[in-house]
């Protein structure tokens, strides 16, 4: 039996942009195996959000920063742009997160008004799918049910960085040991 959208869900497609996909800069493996996912599942939802890095030059994130990952996401570069296969017609709302130099902002609602923004829209319930599981997808499902919003994570459509091992089954039952339901795009109708 499937999960049925309702007016009061909204999906959120989590960093599904050009660096986090095969031939980025920090690249998710099969990152791009997301974008068909979330494209079929953004046509049943009234609310769809994208939340896109966004990084000043010589991020606190940034190797040259003294940070774990090499530069990404940089404002204005073809690197922050949304996958060109994401169907942006549906997306009513785009965040921007991680514009402060000196810190980073994993989740879609760290520095955003995101959360003051699903409220106006009447959201109750938030679907996460996107890039990448162990990271900002981890941090978004985990701050919306700090937020007070159900959460469900679409597993077919998040992809891990597995920095270590098993990292993105890990982020996978943290989610769930925090009240996030676990399904796929073809079981939500």
């Amino acid at each position: 039996m499937g999960i049925r959208v309702s007016e009061g869900d909204a999906l959120i497609m989590v960093d599904v942009q050009k660096d986090f996909c095969p031939g980025g800069s920090l690249a998710v493996p099969r990152g791009d195996e997301v974008v068909e996912p979330l494209n079929r599942a953004a046509r049943k939802f009234r609310h769809v959000v994208a939340t896109q890095d966004w990084h000043p030059p010589g991020h606190a994130s940034f190797q040259e920063s003294g940070g774990p990952w090499p530069p990404h996401c940089v404002q204005g570069t073809r690197g922050a742009e949304l996958h060109p296969g994401l169907d942006r017609g549906p997306i009513e709302k785009l965040v921007r997160k991680g514009d402060d130099p000196a810190k980073d902002a994993y989740s879609g609602f760290d520095g955003t008004d995101l959360a003051e923004w699903l409220r106006s829209q009447g959201v109750k319930r938030v679907f996460v799918g996107g890039l990448a599981t162990d990271y900002c997808v981890r941090a978004t499902a985990l701050d919306a049910r700090k937020e007070g919003f159900e959460v469900v994570v679409l597993t077919d459509a998040v992809r891990a960085v597995d920095v270590n091992p098993g990292d993105g089954e890990k982020a996978l039952e943290e989610m769930r040991e925090a009240g996030a339901i676990l399904t796929t795009t073809e079981e939500i109708e």
